[in-house]
């Protein structure tokens, strides 16, 4: 096979499908680009979660699991998709973590759930889930990613038949370009709008939205010694949280 050409078709056929992969969230009103619709990807992602399962416990606590599906239910009604099939598992796990896969799996760790210390909390965590659905935050990373591998190749192509000294250099400085620039503040974006988002469900849900700054505020604590440089991880800090949450609440006249 021609690599080349084969680079070639790569980069033409990804031109001509960005034609028509800009498209309007009609929650949240922006353009996004996006080469995957969230039924492709919850396909893809249907393997994924069963590996989850099949890799950790999950935790059968009926008095836990109930509180995360009466909670969950509230956030997704506020979220008016209460129509859509979700799926709520609790992995048994020390992890303070929590996630959602396109189609609507949602995965708490025990830990998480452990760490909250009430209600108000769990729905900040989950609103937050909640946002990166409605937001289509896993198509957007997903067709980011797609771009720039592509763009990537392209210069690569290009260096690959070029003579000079500095080809190698010049590779990795562009590869380490679009992480640091684009894929990183894009996953850092996508998290600080779900966040928002999960705000908002909040209130409409009733509960008391002071609680997620309460929650950035202990989760801050306890990741303080052991966290990147914000400009090297895909989430913002927690104090950046903090800031930014707070100041939402009071701009949209929350409290």
């Amino acid at each position: 096979m021609d690599v080349t050409l084969s680079r070639r078709q790569l980069i033409a056929g990804l031109a001509a499908g960005s034609v028509t992969a800009c498209v309007t969230n009609p929650d949240t009103g922006e353009s996004q680009f996006l080469l995957v619709s969230d039924g492709q990807l919850a396909q893809m992602a249907a393997s994924a979660w069963s590996d989850a399962k099949r890799q950790t416990p999950v935790y059968s606590n009926r008095a836990m699991n109930s509180r995360l599906l009466g909670v969950g239910g509230k956030i997704v009604k506020a979220a008016n998709r209460q129509n859509q099939k979700w799926e709520y598992a609790i992995f048994d796990s020390d992890q303070k973590n929590a996630f959602v896969m396109p189609g609507g799996k949602v995965g708490f760790y025990r830990g998480m759930m452990d760490f909250t210390e009430n209600d108000h909390q769990l729905a900040a965590i989950m609103g937050h889930e909640t946002g990166h659905v409605v937001g289509r935050h896993a198509a957007a990373r997903y067709s980011t990613q797609k771009a720039t591998q592509a763009g990537l190749l392209a210069a690569n192509a290009v260096l690959s038949q070029s003579d000079t000294r500095y080809r190698n250099e010049i590779a990795a400085i562009l590869g380490a370009g679009v992480t640091f620039g684009v894929i990183l503040p894009f996953s850092r974006r996508h998290e600080s709008q779900a966040d928002k988002l999960g705000v908002d469900y909040m209130y409409r849900a009733g509960y008391d939205v002071r609680q997620s700054v309460r929650l950035w505020e202990r989760m801050a604590a306890d990741s303080s010694g052991s966290r990147k440089p914000e400009f090297l991880s895909t989430h913002p800090s927690p104090e950046t949280r903090i800031r930014d949450i707070d100041t939402y609440i009071r701009t949209k006249g929350y409290v």
